[in-house]
């Protein structure tokens, strides 16, 4: 019942959808221009960086405040806590990615995800947001760190989890690692039209100097 409670909260937090809401405030359906989604990427590119910050925080924090929550009324369930976490932030993940009133048309969950991280270990974060603005400076694609990133997290749930880093009983394991998998597989999945053209050298660049990727 818990793990529905918390995927359910999660996907009406993710319907909060920063990108389109901004965009209506500047008279524009944002899915309607660039790549057409609605995420930071695609602020940053038709609005410019103010826009795109505005959508970063709006979608990082409709993360990180309802999964701090979790751990908050959870706190008395301490081999499940982080497991709940986990279905919160893909909760909202799903709410970002296929809002049902935008004919599931959403951005790419990698704010998002961001919230969830920051919300399940600091340390992780740092390690995550090292490396992203590393990648991001070093080749300018946005898509590449994104997905280093989405990485990272995978890789980090499971070896920190089967540590016993998060108190997760050995029962449960197995169902915190497919969670984790299916997060980091959404921005896999999301950025699946990217990583074409990264194989192919076809994707866009972000510029430093206009704020705008070319």
């Amino acid at each position: 019942m818990e793990r529905m409670i918390c995927l359910i909260a999660g996907y009406l937090c993710g319907l909060l959808q920063s990108g389109y809401f901004y965009g209506k405030t500047h008279k524009i359906d944002i899915r309607k221009y660039g790549s057409g989604n609605s995420g930071t990427t695609n602020a940053l590119r038709v609005m410019g960086p103010k826009a795109g910050a505005v959508v970063f925080f709006g979608d990082f924090l409709k993360s990180l405040l309802p999964c701090l929550a979790v751990r908050l009324v959870f706190q008395n369930q301490p081999e499940m806590i982080y497991l709940l976490i986990l279905y919160t932030g893909f909760g909202v993940i799903l709410g970002h990615n296929y809002p049902f009133y935008l004919q599931f048309k959403g951005g790419k969950g990698i704010a998002a995800t961001a919230g969830l991280i920051m919300a399940a270990d600091l340390r992780m974060t740092l390690l995550c947001l090292t490396s992203f603005i590393l990648i991001v400076l070093i080749t300018r694609y946005v898509s590449l760190g994104s997905l280093v990133v989405a990485t990272i997290f995978l890789i980090w749930m499971c070896v920190f989890g089967s540590m016993g880093a998060y108190g997760i009983g050995q029962n449960l394991l197995p169902e915190f690692y497919i969670v984790a998998a299916l997060i980091s597989g959404q921005a896999f999945w999301r950025h699946r039209a990217n990583i074409g053209r990264l194989i192919h050298g076809k994707e866009n660049k972000i510029s430093f100097g206009s704020g705008k990727t070319k």
